[in-house]
């Protein structure tokens, strides 16, 4: 199959979950004898027109210009470029800023669209964006040959809102058996003696509820923040509670050390409320993390019994003052383990979304 993949910021990832799907998915189709193509941001640091033998198509992205308005810019040039590759299928991820392009999309190609999760519940959007959102969401359905959706959550909200068939697709995560205690030297921490979360600095991912939880515990080992604070939001937390307890480490892309903060920490905070089945958690997982999540119908379909959970800042407090026995943990990291090996696989995730795409064609 002649394949384009779109919606993401390009290969190797450097930013998030779809560019994450991107790099493995398109290696792995590759390695299976498809020719994959796909879309990079101008904005990514990668500048070669290859990447593990996938194609990579540059286009103008001027979001560092004009903001949010720069991906619909980027989605439109990547759209356009789509219609002179003759495709055999286009993979879809999201349709925020490239749904009111869709009818620019080639007529032959078969469009697959990963529909992400609930964008519009997103709080730091206005009314207006939110009605923007469900209306580009409703694009996206009509308009995809087929959807996909990464929890069974957002599969029941597509046929109940839509009455839209789907298939259910997780993401994938690579499992992670062995750590390296001496990478902890770096940040200046030691086994199981910190608190981590690993997020995106949104109000809809907890992480004010989970630093007051954390305050009212008056715990003596540092809670770790790991992700970019160069948004309003980020920038608020981190000069209202940033301290030599609350470290904000900024954006880290090292797998390895990020693999080995997970695999060490004393309790992993989860605390995305928004979406489906959500990359960090997988990752966090495959780690073998001993997981606190927030309490939603998304966290709780992948971790089901093997993670405790909280709604509040009380119950984040309650979970790290309790003692937990060692036979408890062990036990949970070592079922979410499993489950990454046999449900979250990488490898799994690509036989599926291959079978999907062959099975459109016909």
């Amino acid at each position: 199959m002649k394949i384009g993949i779109l919606g993401t910021r390009g290969i190797p990832n450097r930013y998030g979950g779809f560019e994450q799907l991107a790099e493995y998915l398109a290696i792995a189709l590759t390695q299976r004898g498809h020719q994959v193509w796909v879309y990079q941001s101008s904005l990514h640091p990668y500048r070669k027109k290859e990447y593990n033998k996938v194609n990579i198509i540059h286009r103008y992205d001027p979001e560092n210009r004009l903001g949010t308005f720069g991906q619909f810019i980027y989605d439109f040039n990547s759209i356009l470029d789509s219609r002179k590759r003759e495709f055999d299928v286009i993979l879809q991820l999201g349709y925020t800023s490239s749904s009111v392009w869709s009818f620019l999309f080639p007529k032959k190609a078969r469009i697959i669209t990963n529909m992400d999760g609930l964008e519009w519940k997103r709080s730091k959007y206005s009314e207006p964006v939110k009605r923007f959102l469900k209306h580009a969401e409703s694009i996206a359905v009509k308009k995809s040959d087929v959807l996909i959706a990464d929890s069974m959550g957002i599969q029941t909200y597509l046929w109940d809102k839509y009455k839209a068939p789907s298939t259910f697709i997780a993401y994938g995560a690579v499992p992670f058996e062995k750590g390296n205690e001496k990478i902890l030297s770096s940040l200046n921490l030691k086994k199981q003696k910190y608190f981590l979360a690993i997020s995106r600095m949104e109000p809809e991912n907890n992480l004010e509820t989970i630093i007051n939880g954390y305050l009212i515990s008056k715990h003596a080992c540092p809670l770790i923040i790991i992700g970019s604070t160069n948004n309003h939001y980020g920038r608020m937390l981190k000069a209202k509670y940033g301290s030599a307890n609350i470290r904000f480490t900024g954006a880290l892309y090292d797998q390895e050390l990020l693999n080995n903060l997970r695999f060490y920490c004393k309790l992993y905070f989860h605390g995305h409320s928004v979406g489906g089945t959500n990359p960090s958690l997988l990752e966090a997982m495959a780690s073998q993390a001993f997981i606190c999540a927030h309490r939603n119908p998304f966290n709780a379909s992948v971790l089901e019994n093997e993670a405790f959970y909280f709604s509040n800042r009380d119950e984040i407090a309650f979970e790290i003052q309790r003692s937990v026995l060692d036979s408890t943990r062990n036990e949970f990291i070592a079922r979410n383990l499993s489950k990454i090996k046999n449900q979250y696989s990488w490898k799994k995730i690509a036989n599926e979304y291959e079978e999907l795409m062959k099975s459109s064609l016909k």
